[in-house]
């Protein structure tokens, strides 16, 4: 049976039916993760859990170091990662607290350590990146969204950002006008690590705000965090559905 990996924040080791069995720190020739590797079982089937910004959250996107954490799971010999993204609703589909799976993205950020293949190379390595996620993992979580009557959007296009800032009212229309339906910080350069590691990796995103100038009103921190609550439970259940239908 294929091994899981959750990558998202701490909320999500709340999983009914979870038991903590360890926790794994570990260095790569990359540098430290994130955080230490969390090892659960749940209805036993064996999850692992990592917090892209750290626990505490104290990392910001464009500092995380996406290789040393890929490299971590997949050290753990993880073959599917299901990574929970907070996005910026740009389309009108996309309101607060809806769950998204995107099936592309657009990647605007800059200056991030993404590949593993740059010094000591016997031949320049490339990847086919044309689906940037694995459509039999995403499959696999619009069936789990079918199965708990979850109201979810099964496509879209992810436009990543650098951060650590929000996007300009500008910026945002122009990323409409290039194709995307929601806007975040942190699927790139994961996905495409991802697939330099040949391991399986889908995008369940939660919108959590209107993107700058969908609306009138300022984003602030407290709409995100009120929206990442209400949101997180469905999340959860949309997860578990996910490894219970893997027994």
């Amino acid at each position: 049976m294929s091994k899981i990996a959750i990558i998202g924040g701490s909320g999500l080791t709340e999983l009914p039916g979870l038991e903590i069995i360890n926790k794994i720190e570990l260095d790569t020739p990359w540098g430290k993760p994130s955080a230490p590797i969390t090892v659960t079982k749940v209805n036993g089937i064996e999850v692992l859990f990592l917090p892209r910004h750290g626990n505490p959250h104290t990392i910001p996107p464009h500092k995380v170091n996406y290789r040393a954490n890929l490299w971590a799971l997949n050290e753990n010999n993880i073959s599917e990662i299901i990574a929970v993204n907070a996005v910026g609703g740009i389309t009108e589909a996309l309101t607060p607290c809806r769950i998204v799976i995107p099936d592309q993205l657009i990647d605007y950020s800059h200056s991030r350590a993404d590949s593993f293949h740059e010094e000591n190379l016997s031949e320049v390595k490339h990847i086919d990146f044309t689906h940037p996620y694995s459509n039999t993992l995403r499959q696999k979580l619009i069936d789990a969204a079918a199965d708990t009557k979850l109201d979810i959007v099964s496509t879209g296009t992810y436009a990543v950002t650098q951060g650590p800032r929000l996007e300009t009212a500008a910026e945002v229309k122009r990323l409409e006008s290039d194709g995307n339906d929601i806007v975040g910080m942190t699927s790139m350069p994961e996905a495409s690590l991802a697939r330099e590691l040949d391991i399986d990796y889908a995008c369940c995103a939660l919108v959590v705000n209107w993107a700058a100038g969908k609306t009138d009103d300022i984003i602030t921190m407290e709409i995100i965090e009120n929206n990442l609550k209400e949101g997180l439970g469905k999340i959860q259940s949309l997860i578990s559905t996910v490894i219970k239908n893997k027994q």
